[in-house]
């Protein structure tokens, strides 16, 4: 008999997993499967909670470690150690036992490196060793994808090289976070800096993105300019034409005016000399990447990329769309085919009905050499009803709508346009007008239609005669230059994704385009996030702005490579590497190690130039919160990544978490603890379902649940 473990990422996934067999029981912790043709001895299902071990904390090797000390640095252990996440101890001693029993153990983990690290980090914790472990690889959670992949397991090769990309991108990022922040965050403390810096590989430069921008903006003079305009008044309606003249110097403009014998606001009189009309053909979009999708969600939705790769990861779980975490815009033969076969269904679910173009795959949209792990984003088999459809969020229906039509869009016809240019001359001197003419909607019917702007109206233009003679009243048009435009979180993800565009460097340059940026699809939105909560940035009206404490970051990084999208390029070539087994693990990480060496010593000449602001944090983040309930002389703080007594040198152990069942804990909610020994009822807790609470303090200073509190 082989017993068969299979380790799933998270619960939901499992669910799926299993979903696609006959289940014969099922636990808190596993699912057992019935024998069948793919596990003729049955199989049981575990999973991960997301990250069910994590890398040790500093104080973890030293309990020196713990405080933050400049003498202290650099913070490298020997050895990299793993612990197993705080509150996941029961799921992964189930883990454990499991695996204990296995004879073969399958890695069902999301399939990127992140999968790879989440099984193996888990395998290695458990010190279960010699086993054989397969990899599962699909696209789809759908049934049939589901049981294809399990009957076609792969060898963990691969599997192992992504894990060593991953292990290494974590300890790095590690170092860098712990040695940079506890760095600038103490030699700006000198200062009179009240507050606290995080640094990250690429959240740093990802701020320093959007400072650059802040000052392009604030350095930003605007001047006038001058043209000149002519309104032109014909038998089949009024346009608009401009001199190819655009000058600072309004008496230059006047001067090519006097030089033609034209006078302001005066009725004269134009020949047209010339109309050229082009009919262009428009294709239609390329197949949704993660990031692509996160563009255009934002840009008609204002949702936000981590709201976005949330909804997508919802539909995928719901088996309507693929593989979300995908940076590809192309599919291969196999996917093209039951695209086609379920094309009707497809338009349906849509409501809407053409004819397609074409019925063969083409190279714009379908070409297996340009994909690797996964495909592009597009809907699965598994046409939803109406009645599905209806039952889905209004994030949810938008987002399939728009992964629906943007696959349908592919077997549509061009949308066809005419785009004209008419050249009318007033005493010799020619005035170009341009305009465009829509002939054909093509695949442009499958959005919904843009609110018809201004600036599109005064684009149609009459359809005037060659050698017509026009009415036309000139004047001197005066603009003012524009600042650039603060980003928008969909601009955000893209220049993540291009910042190369912005790079003198031309091997850097490469690099990044090789890598896609800063960050992966995967990680893009929750560096976002991230810097979001750290303070550095702020959105209003879907515009990023840079705070007071991002710019003190972005000032006190300016010249190390912390603030350069280049370091980060050359982080995630050289990860590719690890992955691709051109690389090794261990010289990326003596080289971070390097990085951070130079870093402590050059920093402190660097910083003197930092000017230290106000970041708007009211108190200090280390100030006292209430007074401790346990012992007489300590006060409870915040120490960063969790709330304790400061009297711990005394021997005080109590300490808080930050974050209970899903839920962040304030300063606030503490505090009321600390003092009454009870909150109110508190939304937002996490289980299997979303619940409220009352928390409370038991004697030994614990936090526990309340459910009998009424609200």
């Amino acid at each position: 008999m082989t017993r068969v473990v299979i380790l799933a990422e998270k619960p939901s996934q499992a669910k799926a997993y299993a979903e696609a067999f006959t289940i014969q029981e099922k636990t808190k912790t596993y699912i057992l499967l019935k024998p069948d043709k793919t596990f003729p001895d049955g199989a049981t299902i575990t999973w991960g909670v997301g990250h069910l071990v994590e890398l040790k904390e500093p104080h973890d090797y030293k309990p020196e470690w713990k405080r933050w000390k400049l003498d202290q640095l650099p913070i490298v252990p020997d050895r990299f150690l793993e612990k197993v996440s705080k509150g996941k101890w029961e799921q992964f001693q189930a883990v454990k036992q499991l695996f204990q029993q296995a004879d073969v153990l399958v890695n069902a983990a999301d399939v990127d490196r992140e999968g790879s690290n989440i099984f193996y980090s888990i395998l290695r914790l458990t010190g279960v060793k010699g086993k054989p472990v397969q990899r599962l690889w699909i696209n789809s959670l759908e049934k049939d994808e589901v049981r294809k992949g399990f009957n076609n397991l792969q060898n963990n090769d691969k599997d192992l090289r992504l894990f060593d990309e991953a292990k290494a991108r974590q300890i790095s990022d590690w170092m860098v976070g712990i040695n940079a922040s506890r760095l600038f965050t103490l030699l700006l403390q000198k200062k009179g800096f009240s507050s606290y810096l995080s640094i990250g590989r690429v959240q740093s430069p990802t701020v320093y993105l959007i400072y650059q921008r802040h000052k392009e903006i604030e350095n930003f003079v605007s001047e006038p300019f001058y043209q000149i305009e002519g309104l032109f008044q014909s038998q089949a309606g009024d346009y608009k034409g401009l001199a190819e003249i655009k000058e600072k110097d309004k008496a230059k403009v006047q001067a090519l005016m006097d030089q033609y014998g034209l006078k302001e606001k005066e009725d004269s009189t134009g020949i047209v000399q010339s109309i050229d009309k082009k009919t262009k053909y428009q294709k239609s979009p390329k197949l949704h990447s993660l990031s692509t999708l996160q563009s255009v969600a934002n840009r008609r939705w204002k949702y936000t990329p981590s709201q976005v790769l949330k909804t997508m990861q919802k539909l995928y779980e719901k088996r309507l769309v693929s593989y979300p975490r995908t940076d590809c815009n192309f599919i291969t033969e196999s996917e093209f085919a039951y695209l086609l076969n379920n094309l009707n269904s497809y338009q349906q679910a849509l409501n809407i009905s053409f004819t397609p173009a074409s019925l063969k795959p083409n190279k714009r949209y379908v070409d297996s050499r340009k994909v690797q792990e996964h495909y592009a984003i597009i809907p699965t088999k598994s046409v939803p009803s109406q009645k599905k459809l209806s039952g889905l969020s209004r994030e949810e229906r938008n987002i399939y709508h728009e992964v629906l039509a943007t696959m349908l869009a592919m077997f549509h016809t061009d949308h066809v346009y005419e785009e004209t240019t008419i050249f009318t001359y007033v005493h010799d001197l020619p005035f170009k007008s341009t305009g465009r003419r829509e002939v054909k909607r093509g695949w442009k019917e499958l959005f919904p239609k843009p609110s018809t702007s201004k600036q599109e109206k005064e684009t149609d233009l009459p359809d005037v005669k060659k050698d017509e003679q026009v009415g036309v009243r000139l004047h001197i048009k005066e603009s003012m230059t524009k600042p650039p435009k603060p980003y928008t979180e969909g601009q955000l993800i893209n220049m993540m994704k291009t910042c190369g565009k912005l790079m003198d460097n031309e091997e850097d340059v490469e690099i990044l385009k090789e890598v896609e940026g800063m960050g992966t699809e995967a990680t893009r939105s929750s560096i976002i996030e991230t810097i979001k909560a750290q303070k550095y940035i702020e959105v209003k009206k879907n515009n990023v702005y840079v705070t007071e404490k991002g710019i003190m970051l972005c000032e006190a990084i300016e010249g190390t490579l912390l603030s350069s999208p280049s370091m980060t390029a050359k982080w995630e070539s050289y990860l590719k590497k690890i992955g691709s087994g051109e690389g090794s693990k261990q010289v990326f990480i003596k080289q971070t190690s390097q990085f951070i060496e130079k870093l402590i010593q050059e920093t402190p000449d660097s910083i003197q130039q930092v000017h230290v602001r106000s970041t708007g944090e009211k108190t200090k983040w280390n100030a006292p919160i209430a007074k401790c309930p346990s012992c007489p002389t300590g006060s409870i703080m915040d120490r960063y990544k969790f709330y304790a007594c400061s009297a711990y040198k005394e021997g005080c152990k109590v300490t808080f978490p930050k974050k209970l069942a899903g839920k962040t804990l304030t300063k606030n909610m503490i505090k009321t603890l600390c003092e009454k020994k009870r909150t109110k009822v508190l939304k937002g807790f996490k289980g299997k379902k979303t619940f409220s609470t009352a928390l409370t303090l038991d004697k030994d200073y614990k936090i526990k649940f309340d459910f009998e509190k009424k609200s």
